[in-house]
Parts: C-alpha cells; structure tokens; sequence
C-alpha cells in the first residue's frame, strides 16, 4: 500500500512492494516464535529483533530483509508504478522493534504473558501488511503527522 505523505527532507524513496516482502519472512518468523514459544522460540524473535533494529536505525534497504529484496527480488520484478516515503515504513519498523523488545523482556523475566502478547501483536501488523497490504505503523506514522499538522495550524 502506497502512503501519501509528502516525503521529508531527510527520507529516502523505496519500492512500496519492499515492505510487504519483509512483512512475509516478519510473520514466518513471529508465527515461528509463537509456535517454538518462549524457551526455543527466543532465537527467533532475536533474528527478527535484529532485522527491526536494523530498519530502524539504517532504513528499509539496509536491514536484511531489504537488502535481500533489493538484491534479488526487485531485478526480477517490473519496475514500481511509483515509489513511497520509507518515513512510514520505518516507522513501523521501529514499532515492531518495541514490540518485540516487549516479547523478548517478557521471555527472559519469566512474564510469559508479554511474551505471548507482544508476539502476537507484531505478528498480526506483519500480517496485516503481508497479506492485504496494509501497514498498520505506516497508517499510525500518517495519523501522527496529520495531528501535527492540525495542532501547529492551530497554534500558529
């Protein structure tokens, strides 16, 4: 799903199809993770962890996933009708690394139920994303920036 927020300054141009290809291995490994649970299901979670971090911190074309799609997905693949704003995207990646910042504290404190919760909400954003293209952190990046913009209009 292609966002619409006018690219910042700072923010980099991606091929929308990019994310929803991280989102599948996102929710093969999150689903993994739910499956092994909070003893096996750690190494998991801490590859998906790793690959938050790095969308997060490098953008979307750095982090593994990314990287595979633009290596060697994306020269197999027509080109973009058009391309987003990775500001969205990233932005999801940086919730996906709470969450599972969430699961992984949950798992190695012995609160189960964080684990088991915070998994499962990662897992339905990269679902929801994989499946139907509809990236939940995106939509919330956008809902944030609209409310910016009203409240600034507002006080200016």
């Amino acid at each position: 799903m292609a966002t619409t927020a006018a690219p910042t300054r700072t923010s980099a141009r991606i091929d929308p199809r990019g994310p929803r290809f991280g989102a599948i291995i996102t929710s093969v490994l999150l689903a993994a993770t739910l499956v092994l649970g909070p003893g096996w299901g750690l190494v998991t979670l801490g590859v998906q962890t790793l690959a938050f971090i790095g969308g997060a911190v490098f953008g979307l074309s750095r982090q593994p996933w990314g990287w595979i799609y633009k290596a060697w997905v994306r020269p197999r693949l027509a080109p973009p009708a058009e391309l987003e704003d990775e500001a969205p995207p990233r932005f999801a990646q940086v919730v996906g690394l709470v969450f599972a910042v969430l699961a992984l504290v949950g798992a190695l404190s012995g609160l189960t139920p964080l684990f088991w919760v915070a998994t499962g909400f990662a897992l339905v954003a990269a679902f929801l994303n994989a499946a139907f293209d509809f990236c939940l952190g995106c939509e919330t990046y956008l809902l944030i920036q609209r409310l910016r913009a009203a409240t600034s209009h507002r006080t200016a």
